[in-house]
């Protein structure tokens, strides 16, 4: 039995074709079933969305209808910093009519599948064993689908198919596919770019015994040169172009600001240097996001079986293995000039959070594939006992590969958001398409997705990295807060006339000192927040006294304030 066992899990030479199909076939089953889950809860009510789709694809509905939000600050600033290659992509699908949110929502199985595939031909390059690419396609789909990634349609979700396709084609040394995948990779999530830039250097400059060699293979400098050129040809239009709402936000600006402290909505600047290098989400290499689920750890083991052939002598198959360890190394490098150049590059963590995920499963894969190999070979003729050991080795392994999700409560983690006031969405798509609705509620992040009309402001929205958009956000922020919780009219009045305000949307508890105390977004706008609580303990605010008077909608626990009524009231 074990013999047989042993055939279907590692094939011999003559049986591998029909193995890879199989071990092919099975990854692509369980990506579909995860990717399945995952569109039952996208399309289990009307008002659902992925909450980074929120900032990402809301602005899209402008590829069907070119007269919503109009001079929409949130808006222009998002479509400002979309991709070009993520902008067309969803673009062309609208040209056949088809809506982006539907299209968020079905997109992350078809990327999950691609994953899936080049995950697998990667596994494969480094060790041709086809059980290794399904266990890596499957504990990289399993973290994926763990985190928001993936499941969000954004840019970021289109790394790992196209990050995967750059890595396979350069292991197989394909020229024009690597350069095709450097190129889409560029055009969809350029800060990648410069880790391939590093990894296709590597390929020509490396250390060995602790020298410096230069390869004498003409190969690779063609590679080298031509991938490099076609990372540039992608990367210069960025560096050329001028950006609306900039400059990037200077990090002595941010140090001041409680958005980048810890609690903040960008929390970045953290105490805690553990966290701050190696888990914090925007300033750590995101080490913990890495090592999901727990097999991965298994991984950490390769470079001990690697440096011990003799225990595990499947380890002579393994080729390219060196594309790992330089993977890790590109992405440190770019880590550590991204912090350097603070917000220059954006966001550190984007340098290496992904590559770690790739190279985490990947070692895993190949690390139990050893590892379930010597436990058969060791007992094929031995005795029942040791057996016994193997077969239940192998056993737990596989129900841990195969059935860790079903000890999570919360698998998949897709962070869809559902709206709960259908109603209310329905009323402000009865305004004319130029509506601007003011308020401080959770509930107004969900408006320009679900009711399609602009906001003032909005939490999900406070993105701080380009100064020349945040300076405005915040600016209208402050005016809002002071606005609703101020004891003169006039205020409420001059805010509707500034901005153009048409709706005022308040939560029936606004008034109230808990409110302001209890939100987390307010509560970094000091001294407004502490100063407002302290006001509203003595008086209550103009705009509480005109509520019943210029109340147009009310639904659940939300009013609607008319603002040419505001503006009528003396």
């Amino acid at each position: 039995m074990l013999r047989q066992l042993h055939q279907l899990l590692v094939p011999p030479t003559n049986q591998f074709n029909s193995h890879i199909k199989f071990w092919f076939g099975l990854s692509l089953i369980f990506a579909t079933l995860y990717g399945i889950l995952a569109l039952q809860q996208a399309f289990s009510s009307e008002y659902v969305v992925q909450d980074d789709a929120r900032q990402h694809v809301f602005w899209m509905r402008r590829f069907l209808n070119s007269e919503l939000f109009p001079n929409d600050l949130i808006a222009d600033y998002f479509q400002s910093v979309a991709p070009l290659g993520y902008t067309v992509f969803y673009r062309s699908f609208a040209l056949l009519g088809i809506d982006p949110l539907w299209l968020s929502k079905v997109l992350p199985i078809v990327l999950g599948l691609i994953t899936t595939a080049y995950s697998f031909g990667v596994c494969l390059q480094l060790l041709p064993i086809p059980m290794t690419g399904f266990i890596g396609s499957i504990l990289l789909n399993q973290n994926l689908w763990m985190q928001d990634g993936l499941i969000s349609a954004t840019p970021k979700a289109f790394i790992y198919p196209l990050f995967l396709a750059f890595l396979y084609y350069f292991l197989r040394r394909s020229f024009i596919p690597c350069l095709v995948a450097i190129a889409l990779l560029g055009l969809f999530y350029p800060s990648l770019l410069f880790v391939c830039i590093l990894i296709l250097v590597f390929q020509i400059c490396h250390w060995h015994h602790w020298r410096l060699h230069l390869s004498h293979n003409r190969q690779d400098y063609a590679f080298c040169i031509a991938g490099i050129g076609v990372a540039v040809l992608i990367l210069l239009p960025y560096a050329l172009s001028s950006n609306a709402f900039a400059p990037t936000i200077a990090a002595s600006t941010a140090k001041t600001l409680p958005e980048f402290l810890p609690e903040g909505r960008s929390s970045f600047f953290n105490n805690d240097s553990w966290q701050f290098w190696f888990n914090e989400s925007r300033s750590g290499i995101r080490l913990t996001s890495a090592l999901m689920p727990p097999l991965v750890y298994v991984g950490l083991l390769l470079p001990i079986m690697w440096q011990y052939k003799l225990l595990f002598p499947l380890a002579i198959k393994i080729r390219h293995i060196s594309i790992l360890p330089q993977l890790i190394l590109a992405s440190l490098v770019m880590f550590s000039i991204a912090h350097a150049l603070i917000f220059k590059l954006h966001l550190p963590s984007r340098y290496t959070q992904h590559s770690l995920r790739i190279v985490m499963t990947i070692s895993a894969a190949i690390a139990l594939t050893l590892l379930i190999d010597t436990l058969l070979k060791r007992v094929l003729a031995s005795h029942d006992l040791k057996r016994l050991f193997a077969f239940s080795t192998i056993t737990i392994i596989a129900i841990s590969l195969l059935f860790y999700p079903c000890t999570l409560n919360n698998f998949l983690w897709t962070g869809y958001i559902q709206g709960n006031t259908a109603e209310l969405y329905q009323f402000f798509q009865r305004q004319p398409q130029d509506t601007l609705i003011a308020s401080l509620a959770d509930e107004a992040n969900n408006l320009p997705t679900f009711a399609q009309r602009s906001i003032l402001v909005g939490s999900e929205y406070a993105i701080p990295y380009h100064w020349g958009y945040y300076r405005q956000f915040r600016q209208r922020t402050l005016d809002l807060i002071q606005a609703q919780y101020s004891q003169d009219l006039m205020n409420v009045q001059k805010i509707n006339q500034k901005y153009g305000v048409d709706f005022w949307l308040l939560e029936k508890n606004a008034f109230t000192p808990e409110y302001i105390a209890d939100d987390r977004w307010i509560q970094q706008f000091q001294p407004f927040a502490t100063n407002t609580i302290q006001q509203l303990q003595q008086k209550a605010p103009a705009l509480s006294n005109i509520s019943s008077k210029c109340a147009v909608f009310e639904v659940d626990n939300f009013i609607v304030l008319q603002a040419k009524c505001i503006q009528a009231q003396s």
